[in-house]
């Protein structure tokens, strides 16, 4: 007989104790830490069945909650069929904090703002009525939208699902896209996601890939390692010759929730994967685009980021 908590009685236990579910608590800990997530904690390192991936009927993927950020880069099966996720997840932080980090934690976790992770400052997402970074500092803050909260969403794994059309499941609830854990950012001025506390994501389910897919994942980043990306994007394509079948684009770092770039695919498909077109379909991020004081640079580097990811994922060496 197993040992394993049941998750309902987690899920019970947030009800009745309030505070956090915890995974990897790689996040937890830093907010715990500084005094901004106090708790209790209700921990789900315990549960095994959790963690690991598991093929689906047709090709797909499933992929466990608790599986960490250094097993999803590692795993040959998501290198082989969806390689922009491992990328992007072995990209991410530090080998530490990837062999801590699990997938639901990357997908659930809390912004980087320094407003926010200041115990002594209010803000929306502390229950205040303001957003300091607004009138403050926001030198990384959002490039696209205009919701109360200018804080970019931190989930690199949540842009590269994006990208790969997944769905999450959360337990006791049927399955549901990546996009809806989010909405779209003006809700989440009080959060990062939209899942209430004691719902417990349990997985992540890949479709099938495409025949003769390639894919990319690039980062803009301020320094060389351990650094969170300014922009990133991912790109996946599928090519007749020269000419774009299929194309999926997503992009974080820009803001309050991962993009789906729906205006950069298409733009692509039907033409020629040629570098003007390319550098054509990239610049279409611009129309999406309405920086901060501080953060007009951050419109060329959304434009530029999404190109390089188009020019990997359009040569056949960076193919799966």
């Amino acid at each position: 007989m197993s040992t394993e908590p049941a998750l309902t009685d987690l899920s019970a236990a947030v009800l009745a104790r309030g505070g956090e579910l915890r995974a990897g608590g790689t996040d937890t800990t830093a907010r715990q830490r500084s005094g901004v997530s106090p708790g209790p904690f209700t921990d789900l390192d315990g549960i095994g069945r959790l963690r690991g991936t598991t093929p689906l009927p047709g090709g797909g993927l499933r992929i466990g909650a608790l599986t960490t950020l250094a097993a999803l880069a590692a795993d040959p099966q998501v290198r082989g069929g969806w390689p922009a996720l491992a990328l992007a997840a072995g990209t991410a932080a530090t080998p530490q904090i990837r062999a801590a980090g699990t997938l639901g934690g990357n997908l659930l976790q809390r912004n980087r703002c320094w407003y926010f992770r200041n115990p002594h400052v209010g803000c929306f997402q502390k229950g205040g009525t303001g957003c300091p970074a607004r009138e403050g500092d926001h030198y990384f803050g959002v490039v696209s939208g205009d919701g109360p909260c200018v804080a970019p969403h931190p989930s690199t794994l949540a842009m590269a699902l994006l990208a790969y059309e997944a769905e999450v499941e959360i337990h006791g609830e049927s399955p549901r896209g990546v996009a809806d854990l989010y909405g779209d950012g003006d809700g989440l001025h009080r959060a990062d996601h939209l899942l209430a506390p004691d719902r417990i994501l349990t997985g992540v389910r890949l479709p099938t890939s495409l025949p003769g897919e390639r894919a990319a994942y690039h980062r803009s980043i301020s320094r060389a390692h351990a650094e969170w990306p300014l922009v990133e994007a991912t790109a996946r394509l599928v090519l007749d010759g020269t000419t774009v079948t299929h194309a999926a684009v997503a992009a974080g770092g820009v803001a309050r929730v991962p993009l789906r770039l729906p205006e950069v695919e298409a733009a692509l498909i039907g033409r020629e994967a040629t570098p003007g077109q390319l550098a054509a379909a990239a610049a279409k991020v611009l129309t999406r685009c309405r920086p901060l004081p501080q953060t007009g640079y951050k419109a060329a580097l959304f434009r530029d980021t999404v190109l390089e990811a188009l020019e990997q994922a359009a040569v056949p060496s960076t193919a799966g």
